[in-house]
């Protein structure tokens, strides 16, 4: 009995471990197959990630560069050649002798002669001694108008400046920020012209009264001489 025991248990486990016809055989997992298959699915997607990225830094990029190149939509030239012009033609307004080279020449020898001629009578030095007062007076008159054109400017400068420096701090980009920077910098340019205009109208004006004096005592020898005469008259014969 023992031997047909052993006899049964040998042959029904050749018959589990042997593979029956007409039944499907057990599937077979392939690790290192699958293995590799994850990790490339792995290397697309960074690289999908990596493409996302550039994607996006260049729509960053272009953004930048748009704002930048976003043009300031204020400009303050009109304003400020307006302020220059009106200063320009009070300038041009003047009396008496002109800021114009080829002018002033001809208008300097007529007014302020280095001599009188005999033919010059002393009626004709006291009326040319008064022009002269007048026109000195004139020039003194037109640099106080600069003067109060300047004050004005500058009064409306205020608001100017107060407005270019806001645009200039809310400004986008590069571009909008020299834009109103290079506004703020012709303000400055502007008040320093100007200055310099006044200061032109102002030591025209001291010039001016300074040769006025310088006229007035040689008018007064040449007036003096001809009421003295040449002394025969007191000579005591």
């Amino acid at each position: 009995m023992k031997r047909t025991s052993l006899a049964a248990l040998l042959a029904a486990s050749l018959a589990i471990a042997t593979p029956q016809v007409g039944h499907a055989a057990w599937p077979v997992f392939d690790a290192t197959n699958y293995g590799q298959n994850v990790l490339q699915a792995a290397r697309a997607l960074e690289q999908i990630n990596n493409q996302i990225q550039q994607l996006q830094n260049q729509a960053v990029m272009l953004q930048n560069m748009a704002k930048n190149l976003q043009r300031l939509d204020f400009s303050s030239l009109g304003q400020l050649q307006g302020a220059l012009n009106r200063i320009d033609g009070l300038m041009m307004q003047v009396d008496g002798l002109s800021f114009d080279l080829t002018q002033l020449e001809g208008q300097w020898r007529q007014q302020y002669p280095s001599s009188y001629d005999a033919t010059v009578s002393t009626s004709d030095i006291a009326t040319a001694a008064r022009e002269r007062w007048q026109s000195a007076m004139n020039a003194f008159r037109q640099t106080m108008r600069v003067q109060s054109q300047i004050v004005e400017n500058v009064r409306v400068d205020e608001g100017l400046l107060t407005d270019l420096v806001n645009r200039s701090h809310g400004a986008v980009g590069a571009l909008q920020a020299q834009q109103a920077a290079n506004q703020l910098i012709a303000l400055s340019a502007k008040q320093q012209m100007q200055i310099q205009t006044l200061m032109a109208a102002h030591y025209r004006a001291e010039a001016e009264d300074a040769a006025r004096k310088a006229q007035a005592e040689e008018a007064a020898r040449e007036t003096t001489r001809r009421f003295l005469g040449s002394g025969s008259a007191y000579s005591g014969n």
